[in-house]
């Protein structure tokens, strides 16, 4: 029986709902529910490419991912599901020429000066890390052996069993069409099992939170792109675990799974479009610039395509805060590809946001209204 009335309701059961729950329950709130309108993770969570990375070109996303790295190598233990863990097995960002060479460089310093080891490495000290690399036109690397990555299943999976334990209600196949609003205040929202009455609400609905956004007359511009990833038959288990990324190559991510399957993608993307139907072209694409980066690939067969959401914004940095014109109504959404990666931190910011109304994480970076005052972020890397 769902219950009509919560102190805090979550729209979306995607990683960022659900972290958001587990920060506020950490925080005494205990009268939450997230409602999701198909199974948990089923947007953009369970299609994404596994990696963490604090390599990153601003201040504020590397801040964030350094956070987010401790408190993912934390998880399994704190909610008692060390089935989960984070494997710190490096990013592997690869450089041909001295353009991106200069911008590394300058990159690798900004991580330095805020506590993140990365380093330009080698040609042949990035053959050394996976030894299957073509590096014949490679310079350089840039390289952080604390990066890594994480089964995103068994997040979601951790997290759901501990809150359902903590008394969080969770309510699959469960839509949420509309806030209600009364005196400029939420008021509760209106499912498709009923109405729920509810002081705070936060849509982490992603690439769904413009839908609901338009009934409120609140406009934040965030929309659905089509992005598309890849599974191999297992490869040599080992020999390529760091997330190997290259812009030469279209924009090509690429790591190994536990039992020795490559996941990855390229930068390829169609939209604004609600279409997730594969295509050929990524297909192709992938097949090409995978082999060029690790020629030993093209004797593996992949063995199954999918498409998933990023949820875009103008500078493809997320949409976190406080939702002025309406008193109680929160936003996070809009990751551009890095909300699974970015959960814990956001997840931690908003929490604090709700209950004491500030935080120490620069969440100003985010700031929903920085698009109407034309004030937009440095474009986050769209990769891995």
């Amino acid at each position: 029986m769902m219950k009509n009335k919560v102190d805090v309701a979550i729209i979306g059961g995607g990683i960022i709902g659900l972290y958001t729950a587990y920060e506020l329950h950490k925080r005494g709130v205990d009268n939450i529910a997230i409602y999701e309108k198909n199974y948990l993770g089923s947007g953009s969570t369970f299609r994404c490419g596994t990696g963490i990375r604090q390599q990153f070109g601003d201040e504020a996303n590397i801040r964030m991912m350094k956070r987010a790295v401790e408190k993912w190598t934390g998880l399994g233990e704190e909610i008692n599901f060390p089935k989960f863990k984070m494997a710190q097995t490096g990013y592997l960002f690869l450089l041909y020429d001295e353009d991106e060479m200069s911008r590394f460089k300058k990159n690798v310093e900004l991580q330095n000066s805020l506590g993140v080891p990365s380093r330009i490495i080698s040609p042949e000290e990035a053959q050394e890390i996976v030894p299957t690399l073509d590096t014949s036109e490679v310079i350089g690397a840039s390289w952080n052996p604390t990066d890594g990555k994480a089964n995103p299943f068994l997040a979601v999976h951790g997290l759901a069993r501990y809150l359902r334990e903590n008394g969080v209600e969770i309510n699959e196949y469960t839509e949420v069409r509309d806030v209600i609003v009364k005196g400029g205040a939420v008021d509760g929202i209106k499912t498709s099992r009923g109405e729920v009455k509810a002081e705070i609400v936060l849509n982490a609905a992603n690439a769904w939170a413009k839908i609901i956004n338009e009934k409120l007359g609140v406009n934040f511009p965030i929309e659905p792109y089509k992005h598309q990833g890849i599974v191999s038959e297992p490869f040599k288990k080992g020999e390529i675990k760091p997330m190997v990324i290259s812009f030469r190559h279209g924009g090509a991510y690429l790591t190994q799974k536990a039992n020795g399957g490559i996941i990855g993608g390229i930068a390829l993307k169609y939209g604004p479009t609600w279409d997730l139907t594969p295509t050929y072209d990524f297909l192709r694409e992938v097949a090409k610039n995978f082999t060029r980066i690790i020629p030993a690939l093209k004797y593996i067969t992949i063995i199954r395509q999918w498409a998933g959401y990023y949820a875009e914004t103008p500078d493809h940095n997320a949409v976190i805060g406080k939702v002025k014109e309406i008193d109680g109504y929160y936003i996070s959404a809009g990751f551009s590809g890095h909300g699974f990666m970015l959960a814990p931190a956001a997840a931690e910011g908003m929490a604090d946001l709700i209950t004491k109304g500030s935080t120490s994480l620069p969440l100003d970076f985010y700031d929903p209204y920085r698009f109407e005052r034309g004030e937009l972020r440095e474009q986050a890397v769209q990769m891995g």
